[in-house]
Protein backbone atom coordinates (compact mmCIF):
# COMPACT_ATOMS: atom_id res chain seq x y z
CA UNK A 1 0.00 0.00 0.00
CA UNK A 2 1.38 3.31 -0.64
CA UNK A 3 2.49 5.52 1.98
CA UNK A 4 -0.11 8.69 2.32
CA UNK A 5 1.83 11.75 2.35
CA UNK A 6 0.78 14.37 5.39
CA UNK A 7 1.53 18.37 5.38
CA UNK A 8 4.44 17.71 7.33
CA UNK A 9 6.19 15.44 4.89
CA UNK A 10 5.25 17.46 1.99
CA UNK A 11 6.68 20.25 3.60
CA UNK A 12 10.11 18.55 4.47
CA UNK A 13 10.52 17.06 1.24
CA UNK A 14 9.93 20.37 -0.19
CA UNK A 15 12.29 22.33 1.93
CA UNK A 16 14.87 19.15 0.84
CA UNK A 17 14.40 19.75 -2.39
CA UNK A 18 13.51 15.97 -3.04
CA UNK A 19 12.24 15.49 -6.80
CA UNK A 20 9.65 12.46 -5.07
CA UNK A 21 8.24 14.27 -3.34
CA UNK A 22 7.85 17.43 -5.41
CA UNK A 23 6.29 15.34 -8.26
CA UNK A 24 3.84 14.15 -5.47
CA UNK A 25 3.20 18.01 -3.89
CA UNK A 26 2.49 19.27 -7.91
CA UNK A 27 -0.06 16.26 -8.04
CA UNK A 28 -1.89 16.97 -4.82
CA UNK A 29 -2.23 20.85 -6.23
CA UNK A 30 -3.14 19.52 -10.07
CA UNK A 31 -5.87 17.50 -8.07
CA UNK A 32 -9.51 18.21 -8.59
CA UNK A 33 -10.45 16.22 -5.56
CA UNK A 34 -11.52 18.86 -2.90
CA UNK A 35 -9.57 16.81 0.13
CA UNK A 36 -6.90 17.37 -2.06
CA UNK A 37 -7.65 20.49 -2.65
CA UNK A 38 -7.64 21.22 1.32
CA UNK A 39 -3.96 20.06 1.63
CA UNK A 40 -2.97 21.71 -1.44
CA UNK A 41 -3.96 25.09 0.18
CA UNK A 42 -2.81 24.33 3.73
CA UNK A 43 0.49 23.36 1.88
CA UNK A 44 0.95 26.23 0.02
CA UNK A 45 0.31 28.65 2.63
CA UNK A 46 2.63 26.68 4.80
CA UNK A 47 5.51 27.38 2.15
CA UNK A 48 4.69 30.81 0.46
CA UNK A 49 6.91 32.39 2.68
CA UNK A 50 9.42 30.40 1.05
CA UNK A 51 8.72 31.40 -2.38
CA UNK A 52 9.67 34.46 -4.66
CA UNK A 53 13.20 34.24 -4.97
CA UNK A 54 13.43 32.56 -8.68
CA UNK A 55 13.23 34.07 -12.40
CA UNK A 56 10.57 32.91 -14.38
CA UNK A 57 10.86 31.91 -17.97
CA UNK A 58 7.98 31.51 -20.24
CA UNK A 59 9.72 29.65 -23.48
CA UNK A 60 7.22 29.66 -26.30
CA UNK A 61 7.84 29.03 -30.46
CA UNK A 62 6.33 27.54 -33.21
CA UNK A 63 6.10 23.75 -33.53
CA UNK A 64 9.61 22.33 -34.54
CA UNK A 65 11.02 25.84 -33.06
CA UNK A 66 13.32 22.87 -30.44
CA UNK A 67 11.94 24.19 -27.78
CA UNK A 68 12.83 20.81 -25.79
CA UNK A 69 16.51 20.68 -27.17
CA UNK A 70 16.88 24.57 -25.98
CA UNK A 71 15.33 24.16 -22.11
CA UNK A 72 17.72 20.81 -21.45
CA UNK A 73 20.98 22.55 -23.41
CA UNK A 74 19.99 26.09 -21.89
CA UNK A 75 19.10 24.28 -18.26
CA UNK A 76 22.51 22.69 -18.21
CA UNK A 77 24.54 25.74 -19.05
CA UNK A 78 22.45 27.40 -16.28
CA UNK A 79 23.55 25.01 -14.02
CA UNK A 80 26.84 25.38 -14.75
CA UNK A 81 26.74 28.80 -13.85
CA UNK A 82 25.84 27.61 -10.29
CA UNK A 83 21.95 27.77 -10.82
CA UNK A 84 19.29 25.58 -9.58
CA UNK A 85 16.42 24.55 -12.48
CA UNK A 86 13.13 23.61 -12.59
CA UNK A 87 11.47 22.93 -15.93
CA UNK A 88 7.69 23.09 -16.07
CA UNK A 89 6.84 21.16 -19.26
CA UNK A 90 3.20 21.58 -20.15
CA UNK A 91 2.29 19.03 -22.74
CA UNK A 92 -0.96 18.90 -25.13
CA UNK A 93 -3.26 16.46 -23.41
CA UNK A 94 -4.79 13.40 -24.64
CA UNK A 95 -8.34 13.91 -24.84
CA UNK A 96 -9.55 10.68 -23.87
CA UNK A 97 -7.95 10.79 -20.55
CA UNK A 98 -6.21 14.11 -20.17
CA UNK A 99 -3.21 13.06 -19.20
CA UNK A 100 0.26 13.95 -20.95
CA UNK A 101 1.32 12.67 -23.89
CA UNK A 102 4.65 14.14 -25.09
CA UNK A 103 6.57 12.92 -22.00
CA UNK A 104 9.26 15.67 -21.58
CA UNK A 105 11.62 13.59 -19.46
CA UNK A 106 11.96 11.52 -22.58
CA UNK A 107 13.07 14.66 -24.52
CA UNK A 108 15.59 15.54 -21.89
CA UNK A 109 17.37 12.69 -20.53
CA UNK A 110 20.25 14.60 -19.84
CA UNK A 111 19.31 16.93 -17.72
CA UNK A 112 16.61 15.11 -16.21
CA UNK A 113 19.57 13.35 -14.32
CA UNK A 114 21.53 16.03 -12.75
CA UNK A 115 21.00 16.24 -9.32
CA UNK A 116 20.53 20.34 -9.47
CA UNK A 117 17.48 19.92 -11.90
CA UNK A 118 13.73 19.15 -12.11
CA UNK A 119 11.47 18.37 -14.90
CA UNK A 120 7.54 18.03 -14.54
CA UNK A 121 5.39 17.04 -17.52
CA UNK A 122 2.50 18.47 -16.88
CA UNK A 123 -0.85 17.87 -19.13
CA UNK A 124 -2.54 21.31 -19.94
CA UNK A 125 -5.95 19.57 -20.09
CA UNK A 126 -7.52 21.42 -22.76
CA UNK A 127 -6.59 24.78 -20.61
CA UNK A 128 -6.48 27.62 -23.07
CA UNK A 129 -2.88 29.09 -24.08
CA UNK A 130 -0.71 25.92 -23.62
CA UNK A 131 -0.47 26.19 -19.82
CA UNK A 132 -1.98 23.80 -17.20
CA UNK A 133 -4.53 25.85 -14.60
CA UNK A 134 -2.20 24.92 -11.39
CA UNK A 135 1.14 25.81 -13.49
CA UNK A 136 1.32 28.98 -10.85
CA UNK A 137 1.01 26.66 -7.86
CA UNK A 138 3.38 24.28 -9.21
CA UNK A 139 6.12 27.37 -9.99
CA UNK A 140 5.35 28.22 -6.34
CA UNK A 141 6.39 24.77 -5.44
CA UNK A 142 9.76 24.84 -7.62
CA UNK A 143 10.37 28.32 -5.79
CA UNK A 144 10.12 26.57 -2.17
CA UNK A 145 12.51 24.19 -2.96
CA UNK A 146 15.11 26.23 -3.92
CA UNK A 147 15.26 26.51 -7.88
CA UNK A 148 16.81 29.50 -8.74
CA UNK A 149 15.66 29.42 -12.77
CA UNK A 150 11.69 28.14 -13.77
CA UNK A 151 11.58 27.16 -17.64
CA UNK A 152 7.76 27.15 -18.69
CA UNK A 153 7.58 25.28 -21.79
CA UNK A 154 4.35 25.79 -23.54
CA UNK A 155 2.55 23.56 -26.21
CA UNK A 156 3.35 25.98 -28.58
CA UNK A 157 2.34 29.42 -30.46
CA UNK A 158 -1.35 29.87 -31.29
CA UNK A 159 -3.38 30.06 -28.86
CA UNK A 160 -3.15 32.69 -25.36
CA UNK A 161 0.65 33.37 -24.80
CA UNK A 162 -0.96 36.03 -22.44
CA UNK A 163 -1.43 33.54 -20.28
CA UNK A 164 2.44 32.15 -19.90
CA UNK A 165 3.40 36.08 -20.15
CA UNK A 166 1.17 36.46 -17.03
CA UNK A 167 2.95 34.13 -14.74
CA UNK A 168 6.42 34.76 -15.96
CA UNK A 169 8.95 37.55 -15.32
CA UNK A 170 10.67 36.94 -18.82
CA UNK A 171 9.17 36.01 -21.84
CA UNK A 172 11.19 34.34 -24.43
CA UNK A 173 10.26 33.35 -27.85
CA UNK A 174 11.96 30.51 -29.94
CA UNK A 175 11.85 30.84 -33.91
CA UNK A 176 13.72 29.40 -36.94
CA UNK A 177 14.72 29.72 -40.26
CA UNK A 178 11.92 29.09 -42.60
CA UNK A 179 10.88 29.39 -46.31
CA UNK A 180 9.89 33.17 -47.95
CA UNK A 181 9.01 35.83 -45.43
CA UNK A 182 10.58 35.07 -41.69
CA UNK A 183 7.96 37.66 -40.71
CA UNK A 184 4.81 36.04 -42.13
CA UNK A 185 2.46 34.33 -39.59
CA UNK A 186 4.35 35.99 -36.46
CA UNK A 187 1.35 37.81 -34.38
CA UNK A 188 2.10 40.98 -33.47
CA UNK A 189 0.85 40.28 -29.99
CA UNK A 190 3.66 37.45 -29.42
CA UNK A 191 6.14 40.24 -30.64
CA UNK A 192 4.71 42.33 -28.58
CA UNK A 193 4.90 40.37 -25.24
CA UNK A 194 8.38 38.81 -26.19
CA UNK A 195 11.57 40.28 -23.52
CA UNK A 196 14.34 37.76 -25.96
CA UNK A 197 14.18 36.62 -29.38
CA UNK A 198 16.11 33.26 -30.32
CA UNK A 199 16.95 32.00 -33.85
CA UNK A 200 17.58 28.73 -33.00
CA UNK A 201 18.88 25.96 -35.14
CA UNK A 202 21.31 28.29 -37.16
CA UNK A 203 24.47 26.77 -38.69
CA UNK A 204 26.77 27.63 -41.50
CA UNK A 205 24.34 26.89 -44.27
CA UNK A 206 21.57 28.95 -43.13
CA UNK A 207 23.77 31.86 -41.38
CA UNK A 208 23.53 34.26 -44.07
CA UNK A 209 19.93 33.58 -44.08
CA UNK A 210 19.88 33.79 -40.32
CA UNK A 211 21.15 37.35 -40.25
CA UNK A 212 18.78 38.78 -42.71
CA UNK A 213 16.36 37.27 -40.43
CA UNK A 214 17.55 39.14 -37.73
CA UNK A 215 17.89 42.10 -39.26
CA UNK A 216 14.10 42.18 -40.37
CA UNK A 217 13.08 41.14 -37.04
CA UNK A 218 14.98 44.28 -35.62
CA UNK A 219 13.46 46.36 -37.46
CA UNK A 220 9.76 45.30 -37.17
CA UNK A 221 10.86 45.31 -33.35
CA UNK A 222 11.18 49.14 -33.45
CA UNK A 223 7.16 49.99 -34.17
CA UNK A 224 6.71 47.74 -30.80
CA UNK A 225 6.79 49.25 -27.39
CA UNK A 226 8.83 47.08 -25.06
CA UNK A 227 6.91 45.98 -22.04
CA UNK A 228 9.83 47.45 -19.80
CA UNK A 229 11.17 51.13 -20.31
CA UNK A 230 14.75 51.25 -21.72
CA UNK A 231 14.63 47.67 -22.58
CA UNK A 232 15.99 46.69 -26.60
CA UNK A 233 14.35 43.56 -27.35
CA UNK A 234 17.60 41.61 -28.33
CA UNK A 235 17.36 39.12 -31.45
CA UNK A 236 19.57 36.41 -30.96
CA UNK A 237 21.28 33.61 -33.53
CA UNK A 238 22.44 30.75 -31.83
CA UNK A 239 22.14 26.53 -32.14
CA UNK A 240 20.50 25.02 -29.12
CA UNK A 241 22.14 21.45 -29.92
CA UNK A 242 25.53 23.05 -30.60
CA UNK A 243 25.29 25.33 -27.53
CA UNK A 244 25.79 28.61 -29.37
CA UNK A 245 24.20 31.23 -28.44
CA UNK A 246 23.07 30.50 -24.95
CA UNK A 247 25.44 32.41 -22.68
CA UNK A 248 24.56 35.54 -24.27
CA UNK A 249 20.43 34.68 -23.51
CA UNK A 250 21.94 33.87 -20.06
CA UNK A 251 23.29 37.26 -19.66
CA UNK A 252 20.60 39.03 -21.17
CA UNK A 253 17.82 37.61 -18.96
CA UNK A 254 20.08 38.26 -15.70
CA UNK A 255 20.47 41.94 -17.54
CA UNK A 256 16.56 42.12 -18.05
CA UNK A 257 15.79 41.21 -14.37
CA UNK A 258 18.22 43.62 -13.08
CA UNK A 259 16.69 46.25 -14.94
CA UNK A 260 13.00 45.32 -13.82
CA UNK A 261 14.55 45.45 -10.41
CA UNK A 262 16.23 48.86 -10.98
CA UNK A 263 13.04 50.51 -12.44
CA UNK A 264 11.12 49.18 -9.13
CA UNK A 265 8.55 46.68 -11.66
CA UNK A 266 9.83 43.62 -10.57
CA UNK A 267 8.05 42.97 -7.92
CA UNK A 268 5.13 45.46 -9.28
CA UNK A 269 4.60 42.76 -12.39
CA UNK A 270 4.54 40.11 -9.85
CA UNK A 271 1.60 41.40 -7.60
CA UNK A 272 -0.43 42.44 -10.45
CA UNK A 273 0.65 38.44 -11.62
CA UNK A 274 -0.79 37.18 -8.51
CA UNK A 275 -3.93 39.22 -8.59
CA UNK A 276 -4.70 38.19 -12.26
CA UNK A 277 -4.66 34.38 -10.39
CA UNK A 278 -6.72 35.28 -7.48
CA UNK A 279 -9.55 36.48 -9.98
CA UNK A 280 -9.15 33.06 -12.03
CA UNK A 281 -9.57 30.84 -8.80
CA UNK A 282 -12.40 33.51 -8.02
CA UNK A 283 -13.93 32.32 -11.24
CA UNK A 284 -13.23 28.93 -10.87
CA UNK A 285 -14.43 28.17 -7.56
CA UNK A 286 -18.03 30.08 -8.43
CA UNK A 287 -18.58 27.58 -11.34
CA UNK A 288 -17.61 24.96 -9.51
CA UNK A 289 -19.73 25.88 -6.55
CA UNK A 290 -22.64 26.25 -9.20
CA UNK A 291 -22.54 23.12 -10.64
CA UNK A 292 -22.07 21.47 -7.43
CA UNK A 293 -24.25 23.48 -5.04
CA UNK A 294 -27.66 21.45 -4.23
CA UNK A 295 -29.19 24.94 -4.14
CA UNK A 296 -27.52 26.36 -6.95
CA UNK A 297 -27.50 22.96 -9.99
CA UNK A 298 -30.97 23.19 -11.04
CA UNK A 299 -30.86 26.67 -11.96
CA UNK A 300 -27.37 26.43 -13.15
CA UNK A 301 -28.56 23.98 -15.65
CA UNK A 302 -31.64 25.67 -16.54
CA UNK A 303 -29.96 28.57 -17.70
CA UNK A 304 -27.81 26.90 -19.34
CA UNK A 305 -29.80 24.83 -21.39
CA UNK A 306 -31.50 28.08 -21.84
CA UNK A 307 -28.64 29.18 -23.31
CA UNK A 308 -27.51 26.14 -25.37
CA UNK A 309 -30.44 25.90 -27.40
CA UNK A 310 -30.62 29.77 -28.19
CA UNK A 311 -33.62 30.56 -26.34
CA UNK A 312 -32.03 33.67 -24.73
CA UNK A 313 -28.69 35.15 -25.01
CA UNK A 314 -26.05 33.19 -23.13
CA UNK A 315 -24.33 36.59 -21.90
CA UNK A 316 -28.01 38.04 -20.67
CA UNK A 317 -28.75 33.79 -18.78
CA UNK A 318 -25.61 34.21 -17.28
CA UNK A 319 -26.67 37.23 -15.94
CA UNK A 320 -29.38 35.97 -14.50
CA UNK A 321 -27.69 33.23 -12.81
CA UNK A 322 -24.98 35.44 -11.11
CA UNK A 323 -27.54 37.97 -10.01
CA UNK A 324 -29.66 34.48 -8.27
CA UNK A 325 -26.01 33.14 -7.19
CA UNK A 326 -24.52 36.78 -5.16
CA UNK A 327 -28.92 36.72 -4.02
CA UNK A 328 -28.56 33.79 -2.80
Amino acid sequence: MAKQFGLDDYIAGIKASDKRILGKAITLVESKKPEHRELADKLLKEILPSTGKSVRIGITGVPGAGKSTFIESFGKYAIEQGKKVAVLAIDPSSSINKGSILGDKTRMEELAKDPNAFIRPSPSSGFLGGIANTTFESLLICEAAGFNYILIETVGVGQSETLVNDITDVFLFLKIIGTGDELQGIKRGIMEMADLIFINKVNSENLSKAKMTKTELTRALQFITPKEKDWKIPVILGSALEQNGLDEIFNKIEDYISLKTKNRTFLETRKNQAQKRFEFWVKEYILEKAKNDHLLKDSFQEHKKNASELLYNPSSEASDFVKKLLGN
